[in-house]
């Protein structure tokens, strides 16, 4: 799960850097609608909207816009109706690719996101192409400042974690996702602080191509990622720490 750990730290920290903060917020809202929209607009009783408006304060969004959101998806405010959606391809070097996408126009979203993939070297597949090669996982990502990281790891997987996954700038623990917020409270009594928490597609299996090509992918999610409707993309490239500074050098 390496890979797509490194690429999880990348997209947050692009998320949150200001030149993308209206992106984000836009990115966020989305996310708050459409969780209202599913399951109702307690948080105490929609799990996904609660770790929706966590994230959007994590990022400082306004109270205002956050209750706004979640009017709109409940009905108490009209707005655009969005629809979620993943699409399926293939980037440089046979790579899988998945793209989450939440969007008001469906037709624009299929069509930005196969002009990125043709001009970065890849291509838009059809439905079930390359899905199963990823599972549905939670996954949590925490700041365990001060904290043993060993201790942690074995809190975790006590707690119902599958797996662990650390490196210098990121902790992240995956679950199943039914089991992610119960992992997540059991860590947080910890004294682990929670970047963020979300279920994502995670592949089964990575592929390690030669690090040019590696550079072509990032790039090519990147770019994806940028996309107004895309929620996010993961792949199944475990990309090599030299690709990961060169990307971020860029």
């Amino acid at each position: 799960m390496s890979g797509h750990s490194k690429w999880h730290s990348i997209r947050h920290q692009k998320g949150v850097a200001d030149a993308r903060r209206g992106k984000l917020f836009t990115k966020l809202t989305r996310e708050i609608i459409l969780a209202a929209r599913e399951k109702g607009s307690d948080p105490d009783l929609n799990s996904r909207l609660r770790l929706a408006i966590q994230k959007a304060k994590d990022n400082n969004m306004p109270s205002e816009n956050i209750q706004r959101a979640i009017k709109r998806g409940d009905g108490s405010l009209e707005g655009a109706n969005f629809i979620e959606a993943v699409f399926e391809g293939y980037g440089p070097g046979g790579a899988a690719i998945m793209v989450s996408v939440q969007t008001d126009n469906r037709n624009r979203a299929v069509q930005e996101i196969r002009s990125t993939f043709s001009k970065s070297g890849g291509n838009l597949g059809e439905n079930g192409s390359v899905a199963w090669l990823f599972d549905p996982k939670g996954i949590i990502s925490l700041d365990i400042a001060g904290l043993d990281s060993e201790e942690i790891t074995l809190k975790a997987i006590d707690a119902g974690a599958e797996d662990v996954v650390s490196g210098e700038d990121y902790f992240e623990v995956y679950t199943q996702p039914e089991d992610m917020e119960s992992v997540m409270k059991a860590l947080e009594a910890e004294g682990a602080s929670v970047k963020s928490a979300e279920v994502s597609q995670v592949a089964k299996t990575l592929i390690s191509p030669d690090e040019q090509t590696q550079l072509q992918i990032i790039k090519l999610l990147d770019k994806l990622e940028d996309l107004d409707d895309v929620q996010y993309v993961v792949s199944n490239v475990d990309f090599n720490d030299s690709v990961v500074e060169q990307f971020r050098s860029t």
